[in-house]
């Protein structure tokens, strides 16, 4: 009887053979491997280098690898050996980007997009300086290079330009510690390391009082019956509104009397427990009492389509109809986060520690930096409770 024939992997090559040739292939459970094999034309010393470019579908990976070799045939050996801006993205948002949260997911493909069109796919990340981050800086702020979908070119302050060079900052950073299939790093030195990211010096992060958050809850219901109970979870919780509005009901165990935040619908991927207060039970039964399905759907449905959670616009839209409808003053940047602000400032007297785990957060240091916020009655209570130095020694 014959021997069956072992199926060879997949594999695929461009380029010109004996000079600049790219190949890719398969290599276990269907990862594909990107191959360059450069000859420098006036030396002849040739060079291969490998990268993983993921779990990329075939056709995506002949793409890259015609990309490629369409560069090296323009560029020759200024590039040849160079591990590119389009390369290193790619294998970025393959390897890392999955590991984070929804929101964080969207922002790494919409801004490394945009920063891949800005520095050009071709261009070798050793080649980039100080003209190109300031020139970044500079047309970023102006509007002149925005996400794709944004069609009009409008300026964006320096909180939207922090958060694209920190990601970029972290891109390069992991270039420098991991290594390509031959054991080598992918970047031996971050071509930006020490330049200073742009940040606001005055950023606006308004508070909502718990007189204008009894006014909202008097008005809620009606703009929606599931506006109050938002209004409840948000204020009972601490958590930030996405997270809320993707809850399901086998997130709420009304007998242990906790909620489970899943980390795949998490900004920050933070899967956690929390506790139920009185308030967020009776909102929820509530709401549970008003809806009709088999109880396995989103705690809050979106309208005409309960298989789909309401979207975040939605949410928003509510929030602006409910603070018109309770007579509140528009306040630029205050929205569904001043009720986050809120939670952090009235818990001041809890120990970070515990604070953390209740509102999601990782770092107590983004607590103490951007939520919690001075308070005049706590800080007259500090007064009144401050001691008295006396010696030790006594001298």
């Amino acid at each position: 009887m014959a021997t069956p024939r072992k199926r060879r992997p997949w594999s695929w090559a461009t380029g010109d053979k004996g000079k600049n040739r790219v190949r890719v292939f398969e290599r276990g459970n269907r990862c594909i491997f990107l191959d360059t094999f450069v000859r420098d034309p006036i030396t002849g010393t040739a060079t291969r280098k490998r990268i993983s470019l993921g779990r990329v579908d075939r056709e995506t990976a002949k793409r890259k690898a015609e990309e490629l070799a369409a560069a090296l045939r323009v560029n020759g050996r200024s590039n040849g050996s160079e591990l590119t801006v389009g390369l290193l993205f790619d294998s970025y948002e393959a390897h890392v980007t999955p590991t984070k949260g929804v929101s964080a997911r969207k922002h790494d493909r919409r801004a490394l997009e945009m920063m891949r069109r800005y520095f050009g796919p071709h261009r070798a990340v050793t080649s980039l300086d100080r003209r190109d981050w300031d020139g970044f800086i500079r047309d970023r702020r102006a509007g002149r290079i925005r996400p794709a979908g944004v069609k009009d070119a409008r300026p964006v302050k320096n909180r939207a330009v922090e958060q694209d060079l920190r990601l970029l900052l972290a891109v390069l950073h992991w270039a420098e510690v991991v290594r390509d299939a031959n054991g080598k790093r992918l970047l031996h030195e971050n071509p930006f390391a020490g330049f200073t990211v742009p940040h606001e010096e005055n950023p606006r992060r308004p508070i909502l009082t718990q007189d204008e958050f009894e006014k909202l809850l008097a008005a809620a219901p009606a703009v929606s019956p599931a506006m109050e109970t938002l209004l409840v979870l948000a204020n009972e919780t601490g958590h930030r509104i996405n997270s809320i509005r993707l809850l399901r009901w086998p997130d709420i165990d009304f007998q242990a009397g906790t909620i489970r935040w899943r980390g795949e619908q998490d900004k920050i991927g933070h899967e956690h427990v929390t506790p139920m207060v009185d308030a967020a039970r009776v909102a929820l039964l509530r709401e549970r009492s008003r809806w009709n399905g088999d109880g396995q759907h989103w705690v809050f449905p979106a309208p005409g389509d309960p298989t789909q959670p309401m979207s975040r616009h939605l949410a928003r839209d509510w929030w602006d109809r409910t603070e018109k409808a309770a007579g509140i003053a528009r306040v630029p940047g205050r929205g569904w986060h001043s009720l986050r602000r809120k939670f952090a400032t009235e818990l001041k007297a809890a120990s970070l520690k515990d604070l953390c785990a209740l509102g999601g957060w990782k770092d107590h240091n983004t607590i103490l930096k951007c939520y919690q916020q001075p308070d005049p009655e706590t800080m007259r209570v500090a007064l009144e409770n401050r001691g008295t130095l006396r010696s030790t020694n006594g001298s």
